[in-house]
């Protein structure tokens, strides 16, 4: 029984032994490669690689730019046309429950018919032209807000006035 052991213990020595050799030669090779000078310079850029990938990179921006812009314009025009539409649906409301046209804007954000002054999306502003009208509901014939249409210069993507929403 001595005699197997001992051929194992030399054979788990002769295994240490071959795995240190291995591994002090790719240590070897991994410390001249990071001290040659020679890598350091060839690790960068050059100042062609660099133009060409700017270059790219400029031809990209000049095409998602355009298509980026219109789809921002459309979405401000789509709230404009929302904004529109709840404050004339808000006027129907106020004038079926209280009997009579409201005064302004205003009077539908007290009322609780919008919770607060929409902002024009084009403009960036709150303001609006408020189209007074007669209220037929009333029978003094008294004045009321009958619409409400942007004060945003300019046409929309399909040649149509902001005005004329």
């Amino acid at each position: 029984m001595t005699g197997k052991s001992e051929i194992g213990r030399r054979g788990e020595q002769e295994k240490r032994r071959k795995i240190l050799r291995f591994g002090k030669c790719v240590l070897k090779t991994v410390k001249s490669k990071i001290q040659n000078p020679k890598s350091r310079i060839e690790a960068g850029f050059s100042l062609l690689e660099l133009m060409i990938t700017m270059f790219i990179l400029i031809i990209l921006i000049s095409v998602v730019m355009p298509t980026y812009q219109r789809s921002v314009q459309r979405a401000r025009e789509t709230v404009l046309q929302e904004n529109l539409w709840q404050m004339r649906r808000s006027i129907d409301q106020y004038s079926a429950d209280k009997g009579k046209l409201p005064a302004s804007i205003d009077d539908l954000v007290v009322g609780k018919y919008l919770r607060e002054k929409p902002v024009d999306p084009i403009s960036e502003k709150a303001e609006w032209k408020e189209i007074q009208g007669e209220d037929t509901n009333s029978s003094d014939g008294n004045q009321g807000l009958t619409d409400v249409k942007s004060l945003a210069d300019g046409e929309d993507s399909e040649g149509k006035k902001f005005e004329d929403y």
